[in-house]
């Protein structure tokens, strides 16, 4: 069962952390098993129980240790780095940025984290269409919500969830206006998506191309002194 404090549990022995947006798809997912099971059809019992422990799976999320040193730009995403470019973000940073791209396939923990703590200062979401999000085109063109943050040293970078081909839903729990602290979350994108970030040119990069990361734990990058 789902308890109270946002894990899966059987019983007293508490087994996945899940995130509170997962928790209708998880009991819609229960009801094929249910019924299979009550008609004696036992092999699609057993394909739809692993289907729905799969849906528990993937709204999973995990604590992270997130590092505590201030000059330290973690993922924001589960996945991998498929990107490290310079581009230019006009919408709301309005300047040349390293732009640095996660893709999340639907194995992932696709709960958001924030980079680095800092206030928000400006929103855009964008709906669009829904191309494979490990693809050049999905930043422009995919459905998308982009978050401008004003870290605490004065520097500003911008966070943006993509959807991807199988993502039909971007989950944002913030607003212009609030603040949070590194490695808190801050969103869900639901079954398949990605993240870019984009940070000051002048951050050092501390990841590679194909690298896995983590939300919250892995750097990506540090503030430049």
């Amino acid at each position: 069962m789902i308890n109270s404090f946002g894990s899966f549990e059987i019983g007293s022995k508490r087994l996945v952390p899940i995130a509170r947006e997962g928790y209708p798809f998880i009991l819609a997912s229960f009801i094929p098993p249910v019924i299979t099971s009550a008609l004696g059809l036992w092999w699609p019992t057993a394909i739809t129980l692993v289907l729905a422990w799969w849906v528990v799976w993937f709204f999973r999320d995990p604590e992270r240790e997130i590092p505590g040193d201030q000059g330290s730009i973690v993922s924001p995403a589960d996945g991998k780095v498929i990107k490290i470019a310079r581009a230019r973000e006009d919408r709301l940073l309005g300047d040349e940025a390293l732009k640095i791209s996660i893709f999340m396939n639907i194995f992932n923990v696709h709960v958001n984290r924030a980079p680095a703590s800092g206030r928000v200062v400006g929103t855009l979401y964008n709906p669009g269409k829904f191309f494979n999000a490990s693809l050049d085109k999905a930043s422009l063109e995919n459905e998308q919500n982009l978050l401008l943050i004003e870290a605490a040293n004065g520097r500003r970078f911008a966070v943006c969830q993509i959807a991807g081909l199988v993502a039909r839903r971007i989950v944002c729990y913030v607003s212009e206006g609030s603040r949070l602290e590194k490695g808190e979350r801050f969103g869900l994108i639901r079954f398949g998506s990605r993240l870019d970030v984009y940070l000051p040119l002048d951050a050092k990069v501390k990841v590679r191309v194909g690298d896995k990361v983590k939300a919250g734990s892995s750097v990506l990058a540090c503030w430049r002194d």
